[in-house]
């Protein structure tokens, strides 16, 4: 017990950033580096059946999924909702935002999802692709990325209220 006395609040203030900084950095790298690309890897496959970058996508999706449950196994207090899907069905995810019932969880996801793809592939590339390009000093990616901050808040301000409307007059949210 006395060792994990270092480890408080006033510390965890000063070390979430710096670490997340650091694996901001390293993760920056790792996509300027391999030239990761999620939308880009969809398109090598289904036109050319390349899988060089899908495997990142891929590899992504588990990184992120033993990452989760490591730190869920470090303190899991701080994620105690972690396999909700397992423990309770088909029910909202914890946490989240309106209490609305899965249905419209599910038709926001796809919504936005559908909208960030189109304008990905318009474009050439996903939304970590044209950081790590904006980074490059591409302005035409820049431009995206700050068509995608306003793009986020119109969605969270407007139309994910509308599609909320819609279903809760549908009886389905």
């Amino acid at each position: 017990m006395a060792a994990a006395g270092w480890l408080t609040k006033d510390v965890a203030v000063i070390a979430v950033p710096i670490v997340s900084l650091l694996l901001g950095l390293l993760i920056g790298w790792l996509g300027q580096r391999s030239g990761f690309c999620s939308i880009g890897g969809f398109r090598d496959f289904f036109m050319f059946k390349h899988t060089r970058l899908l495997y990142g996508y891929l590899m992504l999706i588990v990184g992120a999924f033993v990452s989760y449950l490591v730190l869920s196994l470090i303190t899991p207090s701080a994620f105690e909702n972690f396999f909700w899907l397992l423990h309770k069905g088909l029910m909202p995810v914890p946490g989240a935002p309106a209490n609305l019932a899965l249905t419209a969880y599910i038709l926001l996801a796809v919504i936005g999802g559908i909208m960030i793809g189109l304008i990905g592939v318009l474009l050439g590339g996903c939304p970590l692709r044209q950081v790590v390009m904006t980074a490059e000093g591409n302005i035409r990616s820049l431009l995206f990325v700050i068509g995608m901050c306003i793009g986020a808040v119109l969605f969270a301000a407007w139309i994910s209220g509308w599609v909320v409307g819609i279903l809760k007059s549908m009886g389905l949210a």
